[in-house]
């Protein structure tokens, strides 16, 4: 089995040699091709207004100067000599859950191989509020191989991808997997610090606080700070069929 792995926190990233030991425990054939430097909140961004470029480290891995999405498209178009069998993006330092996973490049990484028609998996660590660089990814380094097994042969339906998030606790705490839907977060109280820069000019820095939410029964959200790995499937498609009726019914007289 070829594995392709990428994140968005950049080539160096401490979460991306836990994932190539998560991926050397699944197979021996592995690639890696991810952004120069880190990229989080990129999303599903391409890089479409200067050059990209694409450095060698060794023989199977590679950085690029762009996102995670431009990292996945060179090395399907330019470096793999074939398609690989699974793409594994992360592990992520920090969660994806939520309506999080519209921001996150980690997840885009696998949307990208997921359009590529690729079974495509996002991996993130959660860590507890405050401890900065200081992550541990104990939960994922050594649940990321069981996590990953059961997903292996399955056949994912068309234009999905399944986002895995590992609690903030030490391995030998972890409470499971769960299978769970997504959770909600509610940006409404977010906070936008304002400050003034040695020149004299005003910057701004988007607050990283916790957000208040709202996660029901079972989210990803829930089984987080429950202990447990959260297992989402996420889909492509993003239309609401419930409204398609409705507004066929609105444009009726312009159809």
């Amino acid at each position: 089995m070829r594995i392709l792995l990428t994140n968005d926190d950049g080539i160096h990233a401490p979460g991306l040699g836990v994932l190539e030991r998560i991926a050397r425990q699944l197979s021996d054939d592995i690639w890696i091709v991810a952004p120069a430097e880190e990229q989080s909140g990129a999303g599903h961004s391409l890089t479409l207004n200067r050059p990209v470029r694409l450095r060698q480290h060794d023989e199977r891995r590679f950085s690029v100067s762009g996102t995670p999405t431009d990292s996945v498209t060179m090395a399907l178009r330019k470096v793999m000599p074939e398609k690989p069998d699974l793409i594994l993006s992360g592990v992520n330092r920090g969660a994806n859950q939520g309506d999080d996973i519209t921001y996150s490049g980690t997840v885009s990484a696998a949307i990208e191989g997921t359009l590529a028609g690729i079974r495509s998996i996002a991996l993130s660590q959660i860590y507890a509020k405050g401890k900065g660089g200081d992550v541990s990814f104990d939960a994922a380094e050594q649940w990321g191989a069981r996590a990953l097994r059961p997903l292996l042969d399955m056949e994912f339906s068309e234009r999905t991808l399944v986002n895995v998030n590992f609690p903030a606790r030490p391995a030998d705490e972890v409470e499971g997997i769960r299978v769970v839907r997504q959770g909600f977060h509610d940006y409404s109280r977010g906070t936008l610090v304002e400050s003034v820069d040695p020149r004299g000019f005003p910057y701004f820095w988007f607050g990283l606080e916790s957000v208040e939410h709202t996660p029901g029964h079972e989210t990803d959200l829930e089984a987080g700070e429950d202990g447990f790995i959260a297992v989402t499937p996420l889909q492509l498609d993003l239309t609401h069929y419930p409204s398609l009726e409705r507004l066929h019914e609105r444009y009726r007289g312009d159809s």
